[in-house]
């Protein structure tokens, strides 16, 4: 078999102004993921570890030293707190960025449920290195990223909201956002040079957008309960909450009947 990768880019083209991805059927049976580079292509699994590798048996180095720390910790309750050497951070850094460039994917594909996945594991990862970092520097080589990837995140979680017209849980979701960023903002002693974030300002106008459509469409449709229990519904199957999608469309037969005329009663 031939490793000249030629043929798998022919007639793929490279875009410098855009984002070039896709989704392929792999030889094992699963999907792959593929992005398009000037040079070629970067090729990541769907799920697990975007390079398929299984460090020390976990399915992440994350997930290997989170659970090394809660060894550690129950060995030492009294002892010296567990902490990451610079071996480690460079293994979760590498690994970050495998995911980063997963969800990055995800997010222009449109599958909006595995980019809040990858986004949520990476702050995860954030929050795992500012407690057990040594110093500050370390801490803020992975916490700089903090604000956009809560972006990404609150942005993957609200799209299919919005597009649901479920505005009221997508605005929740964004206010959640932009108050997770005030506090990175806060700690970090940066409150006043807010104007210069740039992931606060978008969370902002991407609120007052989501509002207009909002009251755009309160304007056009009443309120009505039943179709706001529908939206919720789809997004439970969406999302496989099963026995919640079960409980709200038994809502819907109840409040479906309650407006059903009853026998003898004139139409």
């Amino acid at each position: 078999m031939s490793k000249d990768i030629s043929s798998i880019v022919d007639g793929w083209e490279y875009e410098p102004d855009g984002f070039s991805v896709r989704l392929v059927p792999g030889d094992d049976g699963r999907e792959k993921l593929q992005l398009r580079l000037d040079l070629g292509l970067l090729q990541m699994e769907v799920d697990g570890r975007p390079d398929g590798v299984r460090p020390e048996g976990c399915e992440s180095w994350l997930d290997h030293y989170v659970g090394e720390q809660r060894k550690h910790d129950q060995g030492n309750p009294d002892g010296m707190p567990y902490r990451l050497d610079a071996a480690s951070l460079g293994r979760l850094m590498r690994e970050g960025v495998q995911y980063y460039h997963r969800y990055l994917s995800f997010w222009h594909l449109g599958r909006y449920e595995l980019c809040a996945r990858d986004t949520a594991r990476n702050l995860k990862l954030f929050s795992f290195v500012r407690d057990h970092a040594e110093n500050e520097r370390d801490k803020l080589q992975f916490d700089q990223w903090r604000p956009y990837v809560t972006m990404m995140h609150a942005r993957a979680v609200a799209t299919p909201l919005v597009e649901l017209r479920d505005y009221d849980t997508a605005l929740q979701v964004i206010d959640s956002a932009v108050a997770a960023i005030w506090q990175f903002l806060d700690d970090y002693n940066q409150r006043e040079r807010s104007d210069e974030c740039n992931e606060l300002a978008q969370m902002q106008r991407w609120r007052d957008q989501v509002v207009a459509k909002q009251n755009s469409h309160s304007k056009r449709r009443p309120y009505d309960p039943i179709v706001q229990l529908r939206d919720k519904l789809t997004l439970a199957v969406a999302e496989e909450r099963f026995e919640e999608a079960a409980q709200l469309r038994d809502e819907i037969h109840r409040m479906q009947e309650s407006r059903s005329p009853r026998q003898g009663e004139q139409l």
